[in-house]
């Protein structure tokens, strides 16, 4: 499962590099997510992690609405051990790590000015996020020996955000141009089950879980880059 989530995401930020047929502006974010809550008293850490978007309607002269779509990986707890390969391979030692991550996708509109180098935002969104907790082995060299998604859920989230985009590049032949931008948003998170660090107890070769279930409400600041394929 844990596999079919990490191929979206990655088939959704190589797509940010080509031009698409109807989508208007495209970008990439760095991500730092800082639990809220019910969720903050789980997880009281921060988070941080990679995000992407597209707009497939931006605003217009006359009209400042736009709609798009946006995902977002965030990262927000890491266990690593030395452990031996197995009871009768005492002398061979492997990497296990442990990760505890959330795949949010969203659904957004956007009020924003359709010109100027300086524009600010307000947004919109409605969607969903995928928690999972994943344990690797990795040998010395770094190479993964193998991979289990240990405990998953999934939530659905709404929220509003607000941004600052600042074009520091445009191209006067065909209209493109690029932003550098920076926003905050802060998502309503439903009920879900999850991890945490600490939460895989293992003894005498058996394995517990200590699952926590709370809202997972969220904030999110984000840094990032933002190319507009054309202002017509």
């Amino acid at each position: 499962m844990k596999r079919y989530y990490r191929s979206i995401l990655l088939v959704f930020v190589l797509l940010l590099f080509v031009k698409p047929l109807y989508s208007q502006d495209a970008g990439v974010n760095f991500i730092l997510a800082f639990p809220q809550g019910e969720f903050k008293e789980n997880i009281d850490r921060l988070g941080y992690g990679i995000g992407g978007e597209f707009m497939f309607l931006t605003p217009k002269p006359g009209s400042p609405f736009g709609i798009g779509i946006n995902a977002g990986f965030i990262n927000y707890g890491d266990e690593t051990r030395r452990e031996p390969f197995s009871l009768t391979i005492p002398d061979v030692t492997v990497d296990v790590s442990r990760s505890n991550n959330l795949v949010n996708f969203h659904l957004m509109f956007r009020v924003a000015p359709h010109s100027g180098k300086l524009r600010p935002y307000l947004e919109g969104l409605i969607g969903g996020a995928y928690l999972f907790t994943e344990t690797t082995i990795k040998s010395e060299g770094q190479e993964e020996v193998a991979s289990s998604t240990n405990f998953d859920d999934f939530a659905w989230n709404y929220g509003a955000g607000a941004g600052l985009m600042y074009e520091v590049y445009r191209n006067e032949n065909d209209g493109s141009a690029f932003f550098i931008e920076i926003k905050t948003r802060y998502l309503l998170g439903t009920e879900a089950e999850y991890l945490k660090e600490g939460s895989v107890i293992v003894e005498n070769g058996q394995v517990t879980y200590e699952v926590s279930r709370s809202k997972t409400d969220l904030l999110t600041v984000n840094l990032g880059v933002i190319y507009f394929f054309s202002y017509n």
